[in-house]
Parts: structure tokens; sequence; C-alpha cells
């Protein structure tokens, strides 16, 4: 069973900066497709970034530079940095992962993805 902890969470002004962490085990990490998302309460959870197993990323519209999607094979981590925050970015955000199957047309919609881990608060205060 895939299991998913996220970390790295925090309060911080607009404009700061803040780097998520989620380390994934119980699966061979390599074949893992991996992606980060974010849900207020109230709304669906929508995709911010995903990266395949073989290095391939998506980036959801909205990010527009700001966040860098990235991970660590050996140390089964994947992380977020998060640059130019903005208050409409608190929300909590959760990583996610599923098998990296198949290896073309995958996207950064929720029901794609089977792991999920407990999620980690972030508020950008104006």
């Amino acid at each position: 069973e895939v299991q998913v902890v996220e970390s790295g969470g925090g309060s911080v002004q607009a404009g700061g900066s803040l780097r998520l962490s989620c380390v994934v085990s119980g699966f061979t990490y390599s074949r893992l497709r991996l992606a980060w998302f974010r849900q207020v309460s109230g709304k669906e959870r929508e995709g911010i970034a995903g990266i395949n197993n073989d290095g391939t990323t998506r980036y959801a519209d909205f990010v527009q530079g700001r966040f860098a999607i990235s991970k660590d094979n050996a140390k089964s981590t994947l992380y977020l940095q998060m640059n130019s925050l903005k208050p409409e970015d608190s929300a909590t955000y959760y990583c996610a992962a599923r098998v990296a199957y198949p290896p073309t047309g995958w996207g950064l919609s929720a029901s794609e993805y089977g792991a999920w881990g407990q999620g980690t608060q972030v508020t950008v205060s104006s």
C-alpha cells in the first residue's frame, strides 16, 4: 500500500516562499507518477503540478512560473517550491501518487490519483 505524508506548510506573507515536501513509501518509487493538489473548503480539489517517473512535468495554468515541482528519487521525496505567494494560494495542499501508466496523456485530475496524503495547510496573508 502506498503511503503519502506531506510536510512544510505554514503561514507566510504575500510575496513569500514555502517549500512543501512529500515522502512516499510502500511502492517502487521509480514507477510512480506524483502530483500536488490543493483544496479550499467548499471547492473542488485542483491540480497544481505533476511529475512522471521519467521526469516529465505538468503545471496548471494558474501557476504562471511561480511554483516548481521536483523529486529526489534517492529520498523518495517529492517537493513543491512555491514563490511569490498570493493570498489566493491559501489552501490545504495535498500530495498524490499513482502508478505511472499509461506513460503519456496524463494530467492533473484528482480522479487519476489513488493514494493521497493527509494534507498540509498553507496560509498566505496580505
